[in-house]
């Protein structure tokens, strides 16, 4: 969260998997009840219907404006952000963003969505919140995390942002994105941990908690029978292979470009991976995205007021 003139500014990286900012993050779902739950621990209250943040798990969608889960999410990114700072009444410009090969078609959208009302009034988390949307901006998705220090790239990059439901590929050149080189699969974090859960089932026939496999992909590892570790470790190594395999069907070349990866896919890479780590460098910041649109939206407002 940054301050300009009257106006607070809030990144939010609207994730498949997770909703982060550039100082909180969460689970990417929600539950809806008309009447107040039994548990309120994450509840956000808003238009007469109550809303558990961080329960359940949101589909793989393309377009994020089908519905209005991802606007909850969004309120509640807002108050999380607010909250540091004691706050609950604030004029807010929203800084978001989309995979690359979509911002040109769903920018304006996603934009009117993030922008559907002047001004909102919600509870979150039994705190009442006061919020009059000025603006927004929508930046291309990976980029913004490497916005702020992109003039130090030499040579030719690859940025590969690996997402919970997306991998987004930008080729750059001394610093300088190239607009034909940019690529999003449909390859992102969940389909490996799809993957172990149909290598647990297919070998063992047990079904295994999601928390359990993301604990594993983070660290390396968990308080698990070493055999089901030892299965869910070669499905990943199989997965990230899958990653390499990908990015060289898009021409890298470890010998002849530099790799950067961000996203939560990263984790995955170093624990999982075989790569040069003199040629390959991993942001393990999965709050990098929402603070590189955070730079990005302060820059050009000062710009255009005539600060910058």
């Amino acid at each position: 969260m940054k301050h300009f003139n009257n106006t607070i500014i809030i990144s939010i990286d609207h994730g498949f998997g997770n909703i982060k900012t550039a100082n909180h993050i969460f689970k990417t779902g929600l539950r809806v009840y008309d009447s107040e739950p039994l548990f309120t621990k994450n509840l956000l209250v808003y238009d007469g219907r109550f809303f558990l943040i961080g329960e359940g798990h949101k589909a793989f969608t393309p377009d994020k404006v089908t519905d209005g889960d991802y606007y909850i999410l969004t309120l509640a990114a807002i108050a999380e952000e607010l909250q540091d700072e004691g706050l609950t009444e604030a004029n807010v410009y929203l800084s978001a963003g989309l995979p690359l090969n979509w911002v040109s078609q769903q920018k304006e959208r996603f934009k009117a969505y993030l922008l559907q009302n002047d001004e909102v009034y919600f509870t979150y988390k039994k705190q009442d919140y006061h919020i009059r949307f000025v603006g927004a901006d929508v930046f291309p998705q990976g980029f913004a995390a490497i916005a702020e220090n992109v003039s130090s790239f030499k040579g030719v990059s690859l940025l590969a942002d690996i997402g919970n439901g997306t991998m987004n590929l930008l080729y750059l050149r001394d610093g300088k994105p190239d607009s034909c080189g940019m690529y999003t699969e449909k390859f992102g974090t969940q389909q490996c941990v799809n993957a172990i859960k149909d290598a647990m089932m297919d070998r063992y026939q047990t079904r295994i908690d999601e928390s359990i496999i993301e604990t594993i992909l983070r660290d390396g590892t968990a308080d698990i029978d070493k055999e089901y570790l030892k299965l869910i470790r070669k499905t990943a190594e199989q997965y990230v292979a899958q990653i390499f395999q990908k990015l060289r069907d898009h021409d890298y070349d470890p010998k002849l470009m530099q790799l950067y990866v961000v996203g939560g896919g990263g984790c995955l890479i170093r624990n999982f991976g075989s790569y040069d780590k003199k040629r390959v460098t991993i942001n393990d910041d999965i709050c990098a995205t929402a603070k590189g649109y955070e730079y990005l939206t302060e820059y050009y407002l000062k710009k255009r007021d005539g600060t910058a």
